[in-house]
């Protein structure tokens, strides 16, 4: 089969289930945003960012580790089996010391009154661990369909949870007038506890759905091969969290670095308007989950670094096009936010294609992970992680949430440029670059165009909107497209 068929296709199969489980989660976006005030919402993104933290800390690499180990070892029961030890190995001495120091732990955090918050995460942090392993069976074994499926499943119990507990139960509490057995299942005092807690019970109810593939571990563990598979993911450990710095810390700063009064209100409104590049992070996601066991499987084929040069240009044009689509008609990706939050749309665009600069990064990432490098890896995203501290820390007390969204732009920029300067000495692939310049280019300059000439009427104005896009698309497709299509 074509290569680049194949990619695509896995992409649509992991993609199109995630898009519509995307589009029913972001809706929660709508909710939260239209329920809680800005500083509420502020407080969820606050956890969910140090959370981020947690998660890689959980599964330190291993994954990727798994990806390669699988593509070189023909035992690949063995190489399954020892990655799952491995992790619970870790993981369950981590959630037993969670547990035991909840308290401090919060009081740490900022928040001494919810020593639950940290008991929550930690039970559903470790949960989500324990499956990363067969999760990422699935993608080696080209089961995309039951994969995209269970994390749908995943996506709905955590979405019908949240509409009981913030839309169903409140109303039965306030008909009720607090009576009867729904004042032992509702706490009127509780707000963001009950995203935490839905979110809970789906990472829960995802672990026993795939709790029998997660103790099958009938190829045992391999002392041998876990020391190898652990020196090779180890470095991985402070990619992720570089790189979780990078995606997530921006919250941290913005709650210490501003004042208290305003502090989780900007927080609040960053996460919300960060949300708005949800077509790209869908994209982005779904390319990774079908691009990776892909990159390690083709790797010895003959045309492999050329299939993957090529591959980046039509990842570019996509994820090109998807930030023409999202900045042309912002005003309608606004409506799924809560007014209160629509203050930072002028941050959209720069996040945007600060997403689109990571995932070209992710791309290039196929170099290190091939040449079994991985420590560059670790070594370029410290450098981005030191790039977005640095500039945060300075920019935060002058502009607020807007000086993260530049931080970022900068510091996943920096990265991309880093790993193909390295890329190339190391494991050089034919990059079309002119190609790989082009497009984001395009799309930029039609949107300033768009921004320049806004006519009053709506409808001229998304008219003409939907012919820059097409401009896009014709230039795209006489150019790479084409030859793309009669190749498949």
């Amino acid at each position: 089969m074509n290569p680049l068929k194949k990619i695509l296709g896995q992409t649509a199969i992991y993609g199109l289930p995630s898009i519509l489980g995307r589009f029913l989660n972001y809706c929660l976006v709508f909710l939260h945003t239209n329920i809680f005030v800005t500083s509420n919402y502020g407080v969820q993104n606050y956890f969910y960012a140090i959370a981020a933290f947690m998660a890689v800390v959980l599964t330190y690499g291993m994954e990727t580790a798994y990806f390669r180990y699988t593509s070189i070892e023909e035992n690949k029961e063995r190489v399954f089996s020892t990655s799952q030890y491995s992790l619970y190995f870790t993981t369950i001495p981590i959630l037993l010391l969670l547990l035991l120091f909840a308290q401090p732990i919060a009081s740490l955090l900022g928040y001494p009154d919810n020593a639950n918050y940290v008991v929550w995460f930690a039970f559903m942090l470790s949960l989500d661990a324990l499956c990363v392993i067969p999760f990422a069976k699935l993608r080696v074994q080209n089961k995309a369909l039951k994969f995209a499926g269970l994390k749908f499943m995943n996506i709905l119990i955590n979405i019908a949870l949240n509409l009981v507990f913030l839309l169903w139960l409140p109303t039965w509490y306030a008909n009720t007038g607090g009576q009867g057995v729904v004042a032992h299942l509702y706490n009127p005092d509780w707000n963001v506890e009950y995203v935490f807690l839905a979110n809970l019970i789906a990472s829960a109810v995802t672990y026993i759905v795939m709790l029998p593939s997660a103790i099958n571990l009938k190829g045992g563990f391999d002392k041998v091969l876990w020391k190898k598979m652990f020196v090779y993911a180890f470095p991985l450990l402070f990619f992720g969290l570089a790189g979780i710095i990078n995606e997530t810390f921006d919250r941290v700063l913005l709650r210490y670095l501003l004042p208290e009064n305003v502090a989780e209100s900007q927080i609040g409104i960053y996460g919300a308007c960060y949300k708005i590049s949800i077509l790209m992070t869908i994209f982005i996601q779904a390319y990774k989950y079908a691009a990776e066991p892909f990159f390690f499987s083709y790797s010895k084929e003959k045309d492999a670094k050329q299939t993957y040069a090529d591959l980046m240009t039509y990842f570019v044009i996509a994820t090109s096009a998807i930030f023409l689509v999202t900045t042309l008609f912002l005003d309608v990706a606004l409506l799924m936010i809560g007014k209160d939050f629509r203050e930072g749309k002028e941050i959209i665009p720069i996040l945007l294609m600060a997403n689109l600069f990571l995932g070209v990064f992710y791309n290039l990432s196929v170099w290190y992970k091939l040449t079994n490098k991985t420590r560059y890896g670790a070594y370029i995203a410290i450098a981005g992680a030191a790039i977005t501290l640095v500039l945060n820390i300075v920019l935060i007390p002058k502009i607020g949430y807007v000086g993260s969204a530049w931080a970022t732009f900068f510091c996943y920029g920096s990265m991309m440029i880093i790993s193909f300067v390295s890329g190339h000495k190391y494991y050089p692939i034919p990059y079309n670059f002119k190609r790989l310049l082009l497009y984001p280019a395009l799309a930029t300059i039609l949107y300033f165009v768009a921004e320049l000439w806004t006519p009053e009427s709506m409808v001229l104005r998304y008219t003409l909107c939907t012919l820059y896009f097409i401009a896009f698309a014709v230039v795209a497709y006489m150019l790479d497209l084409r030859k793309a299509f009669r190749k498949g």
